[in-house]
């Protein structure tokens, strides 16, 4: 259990690694580490790492209310922290709204030797498609409070954000010198394709975008494949900037 400097405790899982990388999982609204898409990536990552999996406030076993996306820095940080304590190198990967947050934590908290974000969106208050009306729904109205809390075990804050938090792509150019590396399938239902163009263009070197053909939403779509290229990714990036710095 992890807890926030707000008070907020988050319910977490370490997986040891005996190496120098410490990867922190970052998952989408409604989602848990406890699902089986994120245990299966999380398992996946720890062959080769040390992995931090927790649950963003208001989601799963952690207190508080969720807040879509702006107070969970706090708790993205809570667990960097922690990984900290463990490991010399450490990497967020996050997914959906926890791609949001790991972009915004790596702009505004630093301490992180690169950030992975996945499926994620570039703006708040998108409403193109069809799941992201039904988010909307899920997040304004009591109706849909009350099913997220009773499908999804999310209990989520009443009222609109105050201030407006950075956005995703407005965060995305203050996360150099760290890498950032946005992913995004063209088959995603929530944030189509140009979200991740938005990050990409407006995020410094260095950077990278994958486009990933017939790649649908974040965890429950991450193929095996995906998840091994993303660790490749990671094992590089980490190694290059130990020896740029020895």
């Amino acid at each position: 259990m992890l807890r926030t400097p707000d008070g907020v405790r988050i319910d977490a899982a370490h997986l040891p690694g005996d190496g120098e990388l410490g990867i922190v999982l970052a998952h989408g609204f409604t989602g848990s580490w406890r699902s089986p898409a994120n245990r299966r990536i999380a398992a996946a990552f720890a062959r080769r790492a040390g992995v931090i999996a927790f649950d963003f406030r208001g989601h799963g076993r952690s207190s508080g209310l969720s807040t879509v996306g702006d107070l969970e820095v706090l708790d993205l940080d809570a667990a960097v922290r922690h990984a900290r304590a463990h490991y010399a190198k450490v990497v967020t990967v996050g997914f959906s709204m926890g791609a949001a947050v790991a972009v915004r934590h790596a702009a505004l908290n630093r301490g992180v030797d690169a950030v992975v974000a996945v499926s994620g969106p570039a703006r708040w208050y998108y409403r193109g498609t069809r799941p992201m009306r039904t988010v909307h729904w899920a997040i304004e109205r009591r109706s849909g409070r009350l099913a997220a809390r009773l499908a999804k075990r999310t209990r989520i804050k009443v009222g609109a954000w105050d201030p407006i938090p950075l956005a995703p792509h407005e965060a995305a150019p203050l996360v150099s010198p760290t890498p950032l590396l946005v992913v995004h399938g063209d088959s995603d239902a929530f944030f189509p394709l140009e979200h991740a163009e938005q990050l990409y263009a407006c995020a410094n070197e260095p950077k990278e975008l994958w486009v990933e053909p017939g790649f649908g939403h974040a965890e429950n779509a991450a193929s095996a494949h995906l998840i091994r290229r993303i660790e490749e990714w990671i094992f590089a990036r980490t190694k290059s900037a130990q020896a740029s710095s020895t």
